[in-house]
């Protein structure tokens, strides 16, 4: 009788849609020029809820800092590579 083998394959993707009006700004800690994005998109961009959010900030791994408008911004580059590194 013949061995049956059964692979199972899984796989993960990231989709990052940007516009042409996403603002850049100075990320201190990435010491580079950076796109941003505005605290309160941050649902926009993941299905993360409050919580989650604040615990990815609260870790520092997420660079926060405030905009010229006195709204708070998160480095985008520091968002994808947290969710690269974290199992969702």
């Amino acid at each position: 009788m013949a061995k049956r083998t059964i692979l199972t394959i899984e796989t993960e993707s990231l989709l990052v849609i940007r516009g042409d009006g996403a603002p850049r700004s100075w990320c201190a800690q990435c010491a580079a020029d950076t796109e941003m994005i505005g605290l309160m998109n941050l649902g926009v961009v993941t299905n993360l809820d409050r919580s989650a959010i604040e615990e990815w900030l609260n870790s520092g791994d997420l660079h926060r800092s405030v905009a010229s408008d006195g709204s708070q911004v998160i480095c985008l580059s520091s968002l994808l590579a947290h969710v690269g590194k974290t199992n969702l």
